[in-house]
C-alpha cells in the first residue's frame, strides 16, 4: 500500500539522542545523523548495534540526509516512522481493506474536534453518524503481545476523553492501534508504563468507544496492511 519512492538503504545503529536524532553507520563505514519521527521511549528497537534501514530525505537542501524508518528486531523488520501510519489507515480505509470502516463516501483527515485536537480520520455517509477514527502507532513488543504507550501519553488519555464524547453525541468513534510489525500474538495497554492511559482505554470501551489493531507487512520496499490482531483490554490495575 506504501511504497518507498526508493528502496531502503541498510545501516547500524551507533545512538539515538534528542529524540528526534540518530547516529548510523552506513555499509561503507560513513557515520551520518538521521532525522527520526518518533517520540517515543522505543523500548526494544533503539539498542545501539542494532541493523536499521534508512530512506533518502525528499528535499535535496534539508540539511539531515536521511530518515530511519525501520530496525530489525529478532529477525524482523519493525517500522518506527510514526508519520506513516495515518497514511497507512487512509489508504487502507479506502481501499475497503478494514473491514470495520468500509461503508463510508468520504474520509477526511485532521478534523478539528474535542479541545484543541485533530482526528485523524473523519467518515461520513449519507444516513450514518460519522465516524471519528484516531490512530495510533505500535512498536512495542514484551511478551508476545503488541503493546501501547512505550512511553506516558496524557494526549492519548485526552483523545480517548473526547472519542468517549463523540459517542455520547450519537457518532462513532473508532480507536485504531497500527502495529508496524508482524511478530506479535494479540495486543494490550502496557498498564505498567501508563496506568492511568490503561484505565481510560478500558473506561472508554465500556462506554461506547471501538478498539480495533491491525498489523503492518514490512518491507524494504514498502509498507502493507496486514493482519487484524486479537486484543485484550482486560484492566490489570
Amino acid at each position: 500500500m506504501m511504497r518507498f519512492p526508493d528502496p531502503l538503504i541498510r545501516a547500524t545503529l551507533i545512538k539515538r539522542y534528542k529524540r528526534f536524532l540518530a547516529d548510523v553507520r552506513l555499509e561503507d563505514g560513513t557515520e551520518v545523523t538521521t532525522h527520526l519521527a518518533n517520540s517515543g521511549a522505543m523500548l526494544g528497537t533503539a539498542e545501539p548495534g542494532m541493523e536499521v534501514w534508512l530512506s533518502p530525505a525528499s528535499n535535496p537542501e534539508r540539511k539531515l540526509k536521511w530518515n530511519w524508518e525501520m530496525v530489525t528486531v529478532d529477525g524482523h523488520l519493525v517500522g518506527v516512522n510514526t508519520a506513516h501510519p495515518n497514511a497507512i489507515v487512509a489508504e487502507s480505509v479506502a481501499a475497503g481493506l478494514i473491514a470495520e470502516l468500509t461503508g463510508y463516501d468520504s474520509i477526511r483527515r485532521e478534523v478539528k474536534y474535542g479541545v484543541n485536537s485533530r482526528i485523524d480520520l473523519l467518515l461520513e455517509a449519507a444516513a450514518r453518524p460519522k465516524c471519528w477514527v484516531e490512530v495510533k502507532n505500535v512498536h512495542l513488543k514484551r511478551g508476545g503481545w503488541a503493546e501501547f504507550p512505550d512511553a506516558v501519553t496524557t494526549r492519548g488519555t485526552k483523545h480517548l476523553a473526547e472519542l468517549t464524547d463523540r459517542v455520547k453525541a450519537g457518532e462513532r468513534a473508532v480507536m485504531l492501534y497500527l502495529v508496524q510489525r508482524e511478530d506479535c500474538g494479540g495486543f494490550r495497554p502496557a498498564a505498567d508504563i501508563d496506568p492511568v492511559y490503561a484505565r481510560a482505554l478500558a473506561q472508554a470501551t465500556r462506554d461506547g468507544v471501538e478498539a480495533i489493531c491491525y498489523t503492518c507487512r514490512l518491507t524494504p520496499g514498502g509498507i502493507d496492511l496486514g493482519a487484524p490482531l486479537l486484543m485484550d483490554l482486560t484492566e490489570r490495575i
